[in-house]
């Protein structure tokens, strides 16, 4: 005989219904793209999870992969340190925004025993490195700009990426702009016909590679030389002064820019006017499309809550610069047409 189903019982059938009833999932922002900025966006990223319950999966797989992630229409956002070409941009599926998010400084990054952070650097050196007619630490050039320095008898090997990159961009963009060599030889872009060196994967694959090889040199993002306690050089400005890269000469640099940037969100930034400004150093961006998929609106919330003083705060804590602020109210009127 069938028991009657008492209000016990009924409660607990109730519950057992709900444990088993499949659950909404989360809300999930995607995206993919530069290493670069790969540090302040995890942290971003976890907080906008705390203050909002979304979740963003990111894929730091270099500026390259981004764009053609966005191209696509894999992913919500994609990220480069490269805008888009007059080419990439017509041959995107629709109109595509650019939303810089946060500023940072390429250094040059070496392993030599004995030498700590602080050796110095002219552009005329840094690009006679990367095309290869210095090969050794003990070159007199090099001893020349940097008295008292023991530098070692030691054959240079030089590092670059392997992939298509926005830190390559950045990097070759500024040795195009001091070295008429380098404008007339590799040029710049995201990726270049390297004349000699070592390649590795994304900031974290040079990193490595310089890290284990004695004599190397290389440029990576600024967080991760400091991450992987590899020590960088101080460059020689356009104003004659040797300076250091940190957040503050990344924002003067970028400081310099802001009327050009208003008018062309584009603008590079390299070797930029002003005593303190670090010259090797840019935007980098997030790519949306105007008119977005379906997950359009938590992608402009996302970019929108970072926008926000507290959070462009933080890019300090890492070591990248915050955008001016003339900078977020463009890119938050921008945000604002997506649809």
């Amino acid at each position: 005989m069938n028991r009657p189903f008492t209000p016990r019982l009924l409660a607990l059938a109730s519950l057992l219904a709900l444990a088993l009833a499949p659950r909404p999932a989360a809300a999930q922002v995607h995206g993919a793209g530069a290493t670069f900025p790969e540090p302040i966006y995890r942290q971003w990223f976890a907080g906008f999870l705390k203050a909002t319950g979304v979740s963003v999966d990111y894929q730091a797989v270099g500026s390259g992969q981004g764009v053609k992630s966005v191209h696509d229409k894999t992913v919500d956002f994609g990220a480069s340190d490269a805008p888009l070409s007059a080419k990439e941009e017509a041959d995107m599926p629709g109109p595509v925004v650019h939303i810089p998010t946060v500023g940072g400084a390429v250094v040059l990054t070496y392993e030599l025993p004995g030498v700590a952070s602080g050796l110095r650097l002219t552009p005329d050196v840094i690009a006679d490195i990367f095309l290869g007619k210095i090969k050794n630490w003990s070159d007199p050039r090099i001893r020349g700009i940097n008295p008292g320095v023991n530098l070692p008898n030691l054959n240079m090997l030089t590092v670059h990426r392997s992939d298509g990159s926005g830190t390559t961009y950045i990097f070759t963009h500024y040795l195009r702009k001091v070295s008429p060599a380098w404008a007339s030889g590799p040029g710049a872009g995201k990726s270049v016909e390297w004349p000699t060196g070592l390649a590795g994967k994304g900031n974290a694959g040079v990193a490595a590679n310089i890290k284990r090889t004695p004599g190397a040199v290389g440029y990576v993002e600024l967080a991760y030389a400091v991450e992987n306690k590899l020590p960088y050089a101080s460059v020689k400005n356009r104003a004659g002064n040797f300076i250091k890269p940190s957040s503050e000469s990344t924002t003067a640099a970028i400081s310099q820019y802001v009327n050009e940037l208003k008018k062309d969100i584009k603008t590079p930034t390299v070797d930029a006017a002003g005593a303190n400004s670090y010259p090797i150093c840019s935007l980098t961006y997030i790519l949306l499309y105007r008119t977005g998929g379906s997950n359009v609106a938590q992608a402009v919330k996302l970019w929108s809550w970072v926008m926000q003083p507290a959070q462009q705060a933080q890019a300090k804590t890492l070591l990248y610069a915050p955008l001016p602020s003339a900078l977020t109210k463009l890119n938050l009127a921008n945000l604002a047409t997506i649809k």
